[in-house]
């Protein structure tokens, strides 16, 4: 009754607060309906030809895909995030406040944020796979990746160190510690949660990632032997069998265990973030 009085008096309140709650319930129902769907269609075409050690024609073997996404998802992180960070350090500790070189890196990086996958795996196609003659590889991938994840970590690691008390920076800096010292050993170990949600983020959306990889590491089932060599992804090899229309029932096993990978590295990823917060 109290509530309904509530309402009544404050209709434009009572409304923006069932607005959120509608939203909320409607998202949560929608991703457990995914969720739902993908496991009922896909366990039960899960079999042990799928994970054979090599792909031929009748097994559609995943696990080639799930060694080429680990190995391309370990390299491109190695490369974007001491990159993002130390740019990030860069605009947030050791740029002029006010700069105009650093606010258009940052209207840069927003805007790069922005541009769809499939522009940055026509780039990587066009300056990797025939300007430096490299052929569909790994090592195109993996460049095209970084760049792409660039952007985001750049942003979450600025966010992050922005949010650490000056308190800090200046008690470190009057107690005798240099400023690289300072930066090292007070600002990003507390930061260290934040810029680890930024590669949380950029994980996914390397193992999700499709398009830019079709231009430029190819679509190879088989286990790459080496940076040079090109392979498929496990988004990529999903994207194989539902285009060939013919492998629907290996496409929805494919799809639970990239279902399965996503949510282990994110569950992971969130346990190490609540460990150095705590």
């Amino acid at each position: 009754m109290k509530r309904l009085k509530e309402f009544f008096r404050y209709p434009a309140s009572a409304f923006a607060q069932l607005s959120v709650y509608s939203a909320a319930i409607v998202t949560a129902c929608v991703i457990v309906f995914v969720i739902a769907y993908i496991l009922i269609k896909g366990i039960p075409n899960l079999t042990p030809e799928l994970f054979s050690l090599k792909h031929t024609a009748q097994n559609h073997s995943m696990l080639p895909s799930i060694l080429n996404t680990l190995y391309i998802t370990y390299i491109t992180l190695l490369i974007a995030v001491p990159i993002g960070v130390f740019s990030a350090i860069y605009l947030v500790e050791y740029s002029k406040k006010g700069s105009k070189f650093v606010k258009i890196i940052r209207i840069t990086n927003e805007t790069l944020a922005g541009i769809p996958s499939i522009v940055y795996g026509l780039f990587g196609f066009l300056a990797f796979v025939i300007a430096r003659e490299w052929g569909y590889s790994l090592k195109a991938g993996v460049i095209t990746l970084a760049i792409m994840v660039l952007p985001v970590i750049i942003r979450t690691t600025e966010e992050a160190l922005m949010s650490v008390p000056i308190s800090y920076r200046e008690g470190s800096l009057g107690l005798g510690a240099g400023k690289l010292r300072t930066i090292f050993k007070i600002i990003l170990p507390c930061a260290a949660p934040g810029i680890l949600s930024g590669v949380i983020l950029a994980t996914g959306r390397i193992v999700g990632e499709t398009a830019a990889l079709i231009y430029t590491a190819g679509t190879v089932p088989d286990a790459a032997e080496s940076l040079n060599s090109s392979g498929r992804t496990l988004s990529v090899h999903l994207y194989c069998l539902l285009s060939e229309g013919l492998f629907t029932d290996q496409a929805y096993a494919t799809a639970v265990v990239l279902l399965v990978v996503v949510l282990a590295i994110n569950a992971l990823s969130n346990m190490i973030v609540k460990r150095m917060s705590k």
